[in-house]
C-alpha cells in the first residue's frame, strides 16, 4: 500500500485539530455563558445596595453643606416638591410638611421627627435632611410635635408620632413606614413602636442621639457621669442646654408663681438662641428676679444642682413615662441606633443601654461615631474609617426605607 502524500497528512491533521478546537470551544461556551449570566445577576442584585450607599455619601455631604462629588450628583438630583399640610390625627391636628419626589407620588414613605428645638419642622438642618432624602426617591413627612417644639418631652408626643405613622401608612397604601427620630424624639418613637396599637404602622425606627432612661440623663446633667451597661462610667462635662430645658419645663418649681412669666421669658429667649430677646427680657426683671435668673443660668452651681435633684425626685414617674427603658424587651420592630461619641446633651452610653435591652433580632445596626456631636456632623479627629462606617449606616437606612 502506498503511503499518503505528506501534504495529505498535514491537511488531515489540520482538519482534526480544527474539529478538536471547535469541540473544546463548544464545551467552553456554556460555561462562559453561565459565568456571564451569573455576573449580570449578581450585579443586578448588588446594585440596590451599592446605590443606597452611594446615595448615603451624597445625602451626608448635602447635610454637612459639602459639595457632592460630581459622579454622585445624579443620585440626588431628583426634583422635590414640598407641601405644608395639617394632619387630622386622632390625637389632634398638627402641622406637617410633605417632601415628594416629582413624578413619584407613590414613592416609599418615611417620617423624620425634629428634636427639642423651637423651630420644630422649620429647623434648617431638618429641612436639608428631609429634602435630601426625598431627592433619593422617598416621600418624607416631617410632623411638628408641639410639645417638643416648646421644650416639653411628654407622653402626648408619643400619640402624635404613632398617629402620624398611621396617617402616612394609609397614604402609603396601608403599608408600614419607617421613622427617624432625632434626640428625644427617637426615644418617643421607640415607645410608639412598642405600643401594640401603633406597631402595625411602623416598619422600622431610627433613633439618633436618643435617651434610654430620662432619670439617668437628668442625673448626668448634675454629675457629668452616665453609667454604661458594662459597669463603667461615661465621664463628660454636660452642656448647659439639658439642665436649662429641665428648668424651663418645670419653671414653676424653681421660682415663685408670680415670677414665672418674667423668668420663663428669659429662659425661652436663651434656649431660642435669641440674644436680643434675652437682653430685652432681662431688662424687665426687678433686682430679685435678676438674681434668680442668674442662679438659673449657672447650671454648675451647687444650689442649682440641688434644685434640679429635687425636681428629678418629684418627677421620677413622669420621666419613666417618656423613657424606653423597660419597654423594649418584646419589641419586634427593627431598630437602628446612631449616637455621637462626644454627645454632651444625651451621652452615648444611652444608646448602649437601648441596644442592651433590645432583642438581638430587633437591633439591626448600632453605631457610636466621632463624626457626630449631638445631632450635628461636627465631630473632631475623624478618620476615613469613621466616615465609611457612617456611610454604611445610612446606606442601610436608605435600603430599609426604599424596600417595599
Amino acid at each position: 500500500m502506498r503511503p499518503y502524500p505528506s501534504s495529505t497528512v498535514r491537511l488531515a491533521k489540520r482538519l482534526r485539530e480544527t474539529r478538536q478546537a471547535a469541540a473544546a470551544q463548544s464545551r467552553r461556551t456554556p460555561r462562559l455563558l453561565i459565568a456571564t449570566v451569573a455576573a449580570l445577576v449578581f450585579a443586578a442584585l448588588a446594585w440596590p445596595t451599592v446605590r443606597a450607599h452611594l446615595q448615603a455619601v451624597a445625602v451626608l455631604d448635602l447635610v454637612a453643606n459639602k459639595p457632592v462629588p460630581a459622579p454622585l450628583r445624579w443620585l440626588v438630583s431628583g426634583r422635590v416638591t414640598t407641601t405644608d399640610i395639617t394632619l387630622p390625627l386622632a390625637s389632634g391636628p398638627i402641622r406637617a410638611r410633605l417632601y415628594t419626589p416629582v413624578g413619584k407620588p407613590n414613592a416609599p414613605a418615611f417620617i423624620v421627627l425634629h428634636g427639642v428645638h423651637y423651630l420644630g419642622m422649620d429647623e434648617p438642618r431638618l429641612i436639608a435632611f428631609a429634602a435630601s432624602m426625598a431627592s433619593c426617591g422617598l416621600r418624607v413627612l416631617t410632623p411638628e410635635l408641639l410639645a417638643i417644639k416648646d421644650y416639653h418631652v411628654g407622653p402626648a408626643s408619643i400619640d402624635s408620632i404613632g398617629d402620624s405613622a398611621a396617617w402616612l401608612a394609609h397614604q402609603n397604601g396601608d403599608r408600614p413606614v419607617g421613622i427617624m427620630g432625632l434626640s428625644f424624639s427617637g426615644s418617643l418613637s421607640l415607645l410608639a413602636a412598642a405600643a401594640p396599637h401603633f406597631r402595625p404602622n411602623i416598619k422600622f425606627v431610627v433613633a439618633i442621639g436618643s435617651e434610654d432612661e430620662m432619670v439617668r440623663v437628668a442625673e448626668y446633667y448634675r454629675t457629668g457621669e452616665d453609667p454604661r451597661p458594662n459597669g463603667s462610667n461615661e465621664l463628660l462635662p454636660p452642656h448647659e442646654y439639658g439642665a436649662l430645658v429641665l428648668e424651663y419645663e418645670n419653671i414653676e418649681e424653681f421660682v415663685p408663681r408670680h415670677d414665672v412669666p418674667a423668668l420663663r421669658a428669659v429662659l425661652r429667649a436663651h434656649l431660642y438662641e435669641d440674644p436680643v430677646a434675652e437682653a430685652a427680657a432681662q431688662d424687665h426683671l426687678n433686682p430679685i428676679q435678676a438674681a434668680m435668673a442668674k442662679q438659673l443660668m449657672d447650671t454648675t452651681s451647687p444650689v442649682t444642682r440641688r434644685r434640679l435633684a429635687e425636681v428629678q425626685t418629684r418627677h421620677i414617674e413622669d420621666m419613666a413615662g417618656v423613657s424606653p427603658h423597660g419597654h423594649l424587651g418584646q419589641l419586634t420592630t427593627p431598630v437602628y441606633l446612631l449616637h455621637g461619641a462626644d454627645d454632651n446633651i444625651i451621652p452615648a452610653a444611652e444608646t448602649q443601654w437601648i441596644g442592651s435591652e433590645l432583642p438581638s433580632e430587633t437591633l439591626k445596626a448600632s453605631l457610636i461615631t466621632p463624626v457626630l456631636s449631638h445631632i450635628d456632623m461636627d465631630g473632631a479627629s475623624v478618620t476615613l474609617a469613621d466616615n465609611l462606617r457612617l456611610v454604611h449606616f445610612f446606606g442601610l437606612i436608605l435600603q430599609a426605607a426604599e424596600s417595599r
